[in-house]
């Protein structure tokens, strides 16, 4: 007998060099329960990749066929980016599905987890990607070659078992950029922002996505028969507009949906043997009973958000409407995907995108329209076809500002269309824009000044560039006992901080008591005695009439135009019935830009009486309108203030006040001193700002003690 036995090595990992069993294998590993990587070397410097999913009997084939034929009807969501598969994994399905599962599989615990991995991946993953998905060793993909390659964090290039271009390869390569819900009634409804790194697919790269909830195969016709029940009913005053209207529908929705989900189940479940045998053996006291409502709740919510999204919501649109991230939202063509313009940082990711929501169906869109039309009391037809309206802001979740372009397929070749602009719900501060490099601390002085003394200020630019912004976010400058009265359709954007502060509004459709004019307003608006006028859209003949006869009374005015430049603006007041004489009264014109995503100020120009040599002249129709550049922003960036000694719009504030020039240029220095330390200090909420520029007309020694203590504190 041998002195030693031969014997097997011990196990070791398969990467060791000392791993006989598995010479070719370089690292294994688990990226989730039951799913296992394994990277071999296959020579000439590459590898192969296999991901082994928990395999199934024949019997769990079948089972799992018999759940994807069922949900093949389903509108189920997959996710859009690898970040998303991995969520929706480690969530596993969510209760209305694993309900199903139950009902229509009969195998052992382990034998239904494995079914249920198996359902998830091809019903609501990547499909084969999610394995790969899984594993975050995964950095590259390429489809260059016949099957699929990835490059992991050791090891590329290893190719995989798969295709060179499998299915959902867009979502598996999508980076998520932004992730976050959007309240509409009781509900949270999940938004994704991602770009998709896979070129020659779409012309747009990065794209938004509504996770509305999933839908069970005749879930549709549940809600078409739910809303047509509610449709149906006739309760007195019940369906009119308010939160009666929305308690009343989420009642009789959930209600209905109650009882049929639970004849419905109750019936499936009745078929099933497990159910039988169950309800039997519970009589001897041998199992629990089975439940006595059949389904899961979070099935019934899921229904009952898609009755109240199309009741009380608005459709497809309902959740891009109530995203405060959101400026636009635009729905152009039946079948065409909806775009959709980001705000704040979001826009970063680029200036318009396209939605995964799409209106295919013509006359539910012609019906959308309709109502959004309908409840600012116009009533779209065939010789109305088109409109511009406004939404209250009870419409919406939060204090918002809606302004909708909405027409019938009468005057647009492909269905209809509508176009929503969206007022920020938090208005910006002086502070906001100074950080964001929109504006600089003399154009802020500048503009204090002016608001505070009752100047004449224009913010002039094409749609989009930010001249509401401007204009709002310097409101607080208007001394708080002073009285500010805005007019005109863009009176709803005006943010009035002041207790003093009225708005009036012209409406261009016909109510049942009158029709309010301009002229209207304007008369209204000589009783009220108002200190600065406020006209947010001078756009029509009839706004700039308005304007004219304003700068006549010499109150102050402040308002937005579109115009891109000096000489634009000059032309286009001229062309529209404002004399060049009057024009001259303009004390600062303010020209914002909207480039590359970003918002700023281009220049601010001072309207003067008289030619000088540093003057320009625009000539229209034989009357001529000098100005001065003030500002300009510099291609660097920064902006150039021509200084407070060139400024002309202090002499004329010297005039109009009673002082000299000299007092008038310290008290722009001064405001220039107070508008740094606002930066610095970070006041950046509205009516904050408002309250400290408040005390300080009120008593400006103690609030600048009380500043100062603040900041030694």
């Amino acid at each position: 007998m041998p002195d030693r036995v031969e014997s097997v090595p011990a196990p070791v990992p398969p990467g060791d060099p000392d791993a006989w069993y598995a010479p070719d294998v370089r690292a294994q590993y688990e990226v989730h329960p039951g799913v296992v990587v394994t990277v071999a070397e296959r020579g000439a410097g590459e590898f192969a990749y296999d991901a082994r999913a928990p395999p199934l009997s024949a019997t769990d084939e079948q089972s799992l066929r018999r759940v994807t034929d069922y949900f093949a009807d389903a509108q189920l969501s997959r996710p859009r980016t690898r970040e998303g598969t991995r969520e929706r994994v480690a969530a596993g399905l969510a209760e209305k599905h694993r309900r199903v599962l139950a009902r229509l599989t009969d195998c052992s615990p382990a034998a239904r987890r494995r079914i249920e991995f198996h359902a998830l991946c091809e019903l609501r993953g990547l499909g084969d990607l999610t394995p790969l998905a899984l594993d975050d060793g995964v950095e590259v993909a390429d489809a260059a070659s016949d099957a699929l390659v990835v490059h992991t964090a050791d090891y590329a290039p290893a190719v995989t078992d798969l295709p060179a271009d499998p299915p959902h390869l867009d979502r598996f390569l999508s980076e998520r950029l932004a992730r976050y819900t959007v309240p509409f009634r009781e509900f949270e409804i999940p938004v994704v922002v991602y770009r998709e790194h896979v070129l020659g697919r779409d012309a747009f790269d990065t794209k938004y996505a509504v996770r509305e909830p999933d839908r069970l195969p005749g879930d549709d016709d549940l809600v078409a028969e739910c809303k047509e029940r509610i449709w149906e009913t006739s309760v007195e005053g019940v369906l009119g507009d308010g939160p009666d209207r929305t308690e009343f529908v989420a009642e009789r929705a959930r209600e209905f949906l109650t009882r049929r989900l639970t004849v419905r189940n109750t019936r499936a479940w009745l078929d099933a043997t497990k159910h039988r045998i169950r309800g039997a053996l519970a009589e001897y006291g041998l199992a629990v009973p089975p439940v006595g409502r059949r389904f899961s709740d979070d099935r019934l919510d899921d229904l009952a958000y898609y009755v109240l999204r199309d009741f009380v919501g608005d459709g497809e649109l309902t959740v891009p409407i109530r995203d405060s991230r959101l400026e636009d939202v635009e729905a152009n063509a039946v079948g065409e995907r909806v775009k959709v313009v980001p705000r704040g940082d979001l826009r970063a990711h680029g200036e318009r995108l396209p939605t995964n929501l799409v209106l295919d169906d013509e006359q539910r869109f012609v019906n959308l329209v309709t109502q959004l039309a309908a409840r600012d009391g116009v009533e779209l037809n065939a010789s109305n076809p088109s409109a511009k309206v406004n939404l209250e802001p009870a419409e919406v979740d939060g204090d918002v500002t809606i302004r909708c372009a909405v027409a019938l397929p009468v005057i647009s070749e492909n269905g209809p269309h509508v176009s929503i602009r969206k007022q920020a719900a938090d208005a910006l501060t002086p502070v906001d824009l100074l950080r964001r490099d929109s504006v600089s601390t003399d154009v802020v002085a500048l503009l204090w000044m002016a608001y505070e003394h009752h100047g004449v200020v224009l913010f002039s630019g094409p749609t989009g560039a930010g001249k509401t912004t401007l204009m709002n976010a310097h409101m607080p400058f208007v001394p708080f006992d002073d009285r500010p009265i805005s007019i005109d359709e863009g009176s709803r954007e005006v943010r009035l901080p002041h207790e003093t502060g009225v708005s009036l509004t012209t409406r261009d459709h016909e109510r049942e008591f009158k029709r309010v004019s301009m002229a209207d307003l304007m008369t209204e608006t000589n009783y009220l005695n108002p200190d600065v006028e406020v006209i947010a859209e001078i756009n029509t003949r009839e706004s700039f009439e308005s304007f004219a006869q304003i700068l006549n009374t010499g109150h102050g005015v402040v308002g937005t135009t579109h115009a891109e430049d000096v000489e634009t603006l000059v032309n286009r007041a001229i062309e529209q019935g404002v004399p060049a004489y009057l024009l001259r009264e303009v004390d600062l014109a303010v020209f914002p830009r909207h480039v590359d995503g970003d918002r700023y100020v281009g220049e601010v120009v001072e309207l003067v009486g008289d030619a000088g040599p540093d003057t320009e002249t625009v000539e229209k129709d034989g009357s001529s309108v000098h100005f001065r550049r003030v500002v300009e922003r510099e291609p660097g960036g920064g902006f150039d203030f021509a200084g407070a000694d060139d400024v002309r719009f202090f002499e004329r504030l010297a005039d109009r006040t009673d002082r000299s020039v000299g007092d008038v240029r310290e008290e722009f220095r001064q405001k220039r001193r107070y508008v740094e330390y606002l930066d610095r200090e970070g006041v950046t909420d509205f009516r904050e700002l408002f309250g400290l520029l408040s005390d300080l007309r009120t008593d400006e020694a103690a609030t600048v003690e009380r500043l100062r203590r603040r900041a030694g504190e």
